[in-house]
C-alpha cells in the first residue's frame, strides 16, 4: 500500500490511542477520518490532537465492534490493536460492514513466527508484572532498558536472536520510547502473538478475499484483506 492510494478517501482507524496514526493519515492526503478510541482518558489527548485536521477528523468514543456500517469506507484500519482483543471476530466482522465492495481492512499484529525465544522469556515473567503495581513494573521496565542498551551492542559483534529487530527497530528508539515499549509488553493482562495461518483467519472469517500477509521485520505480520 503506498501513501496516493489514500489521497481523497474515507477512512476508520479502530483503536487510535493519543492520535499518531490518525495525524500520519491526515498527512497523506485522506478526506476523512473517523478515529475509534473507547479509552476516556486516551479518547481526550485524541481530540486534542487531531484537533488542527478540523472536520476531516472525526473523533468516537467507540470500541471497534461499535463501528457504524453505513459509513460506505474505503479503508480500516487496526494497528497494534487486535492482538489486545481476546475476542476480536465482531469488530472485524464489524469493520467488514462498514467498508464499501472493494473497500480493505489493514491489520498490523504481533507475530508469532520470529518471537519464539523471545516469548519463552516473556510469557512467563509476564505472568508475574501483570500483578505488579505501576512502581514496581516501572522500576522492572528501567532495569530491563539497561540489559537492552547492553543486548543491542553484543548484537553489533554477534548473531544473535532477533538481531536485526535489535539493530534497526528497538535499538533505534530514544530511551523513553524504549522504555514505554517494554511497558506495553509487560503489562497487558492480554496480548496474542498471531502465526501467519491466524493471522489469515482474521479477516476470512468475516467474508474478506485476496487476503495478504507481510512477515515485517520477521516479528509482526501485516495483514491486507478486500470486502468482495
Amino acid at each position: 500500500m503506498c501513501e496516493s492510494e489514500l489521497e481523497g478517501k474515507v477512512v476508520a482507524e479502530i483503536g487510535s490511542g493519543a492520535g499518531r496514526v490518525v495525524n500520519m493519515l491526515c498527512r497523506t492526503g485522506v478526506r476523512k477520518v473517523y478515529a475509534l478510541e473507547p479509552s476516556s482518558a486516551a479518547f481526550s489527548v485524541l481530540r486534542k490532537s487531531s484537533a488542527a485536521h478540523g472536520s476531516r477528523v472525526e473523533c468516537l468514543n467507540l470500541r471497534g465492534d461499535e463501528l457504524s456500517d453505513n459509513l460506505n469506507l474505503d479503508y480500516v484500519f487496526a494497528i497494534g490493536v487486535i492482538q489486545f482483543i481476546p475476542n476480536p471476530e465482531s469488530t472485524l466482522s464489524a469493520a467488514f460492514k462498514a467498508l464499501k465492495s472493494g473497500g480493505k481492512c489493514f491489520l498490523w499484529l504481533y507475530g508469532r513466527e520470529g518471537n519464539e525465544t523471545y516469548l519463552r522469556i516473556l510469557l512467563p515473567l509476564r505472568k508475574i508484572t501483570v500483578a505488579l503495581p505501576h512502581f514496581a513494573l516501572a522500576l522492572i521496565c528501567h532495569a530491563l532498558n539497561v540489559c537492552l542498551d547492553i543486548y543491542v551492542g553484543l548484537c553489533r559483534l554477534l548473531t544473535l536472536p532477533m538481531r536485526d529487530y535489535a539493530l534497526n527497530v528497538i535499538g533505534r528508539l530514544p530511551r523513553g520510547k524504549r522504555y514505554l515499549t517494554i511497558y506495553d509488553q509487560l503489562n497487558p493482562t492480554y496480548a496474542k502473538y498471531y502465526t501467519e495461518a491466524e493471522a489469515k483467519d482474521l479477516l476470512s472469517r468475516p467474508g474478506f478475499t485476496n487476503i495478504k500477509t507481510y512477515h515485517r521485520h520477521g516479528y509482526s505480520w501485516s495483514v491486507l484483506g478486500i470486502r468482495p
